[in-house]
């Protein structure tokens, strides 16, 4: 087995989260995957895989606590990308049923690719717009949503917070900006329903933790690309 660079274990020690050899393995394969995709297609712009068990790896592993607090039992993952949070996430928790949202064609492909390669069958992916899911298929049923790199809070409030269940959570992994930004989504948190309920700063990042405190009205999301394009 490849080892993990030491800043990667040294971080995992010092914030409490524990796997084990095979799931090490399997991110350890992930990143494998990750790397041989890129070369086709624009996955990640972190060259060096050493580094991408922290910039990659463990900043998706810092939502465990989370997730594993709040017993969800489905989480979506919006604007997946190359796998990151939702797959990586899905590798060390086989009980959770994971929806991977990604409306890019060959990154969608990917991501069914990794995951049928991984053994991940608890995940499924949509190639599909948010907007959409949010309107009708998933709509206020989910348990967890995440989402880390896609947009600014306001719109990213406006493609999540719809799928998430009353009493549920929305959780963005966030940079540098993460204040500016909640600062920001004052009149979104209000719009849809949602209120921050922590924001917990990490080696690799902050997350922003957003409670679904009641229905989002039905007006919500607006048609695909409107968020972006008119954020709340």
């Amino acid at each position: 087995m490849t080892d993990q660079p030491a800043e990667f274990s040294e971080a995992m020690s010092a914030y409490g989260i524990e796997l084990d050899g095979g799931e090490l393995e399997k991110l350890d394969q992930y990143l494998t995957l990750l790397y041989a995709a890129n070369e086709r297609m624009n996955l990640t712009g972190v060259r060096d895989r050493e580094a991408a068990w922290m910039r990659h790896i463990f900043d998706s592993l810092t939502l465990l606590p989370i997730l594993q607090q709040a017993e969800a039992r489905t989480v979506v993952d919006v604007g997946s990308g190359g796998g990151l949070p939702g797959l990586v996430l899905a590798a060390v928790l086989p009980a959770v049923e994971f929806t991977l949202v990604e409306s890019v064609g060959k990154k969608a492909r990917f991501l069914d690719e990794a995951a049928t390669a991984l053994g991940c069958s608890n995940v499924r992916v949509r190639q599909v717009r948010a907007e959409t899911l949010g309107a009708k298929e998933l709509r206020e049923c989910v348990d967890v949503v995440v989402s880390r790199a896609v947009a600014r809070l306001p719109i990213l409030l406006e493609l999540c917070l719809p799928l998430v269940r009353t009493g549920g959570l929305f959780v963005a992994i966030k940079g540098e900006q993460a204040a500016a930004e909640v600062a920001a989504s004052v009149h979104a948190l209000g719009e849809l329903r949602g209120v921050i309920v922590d924001q917990v700063r990490t080696p690799t990042g902050t997350l922003v933790v957003v409670e679904k405190t009641g229905k989002t009205p039905k007006r919500y999301p607006r048609t695909a690309g409107e968020p972006e394009r008119s954020p709340l």
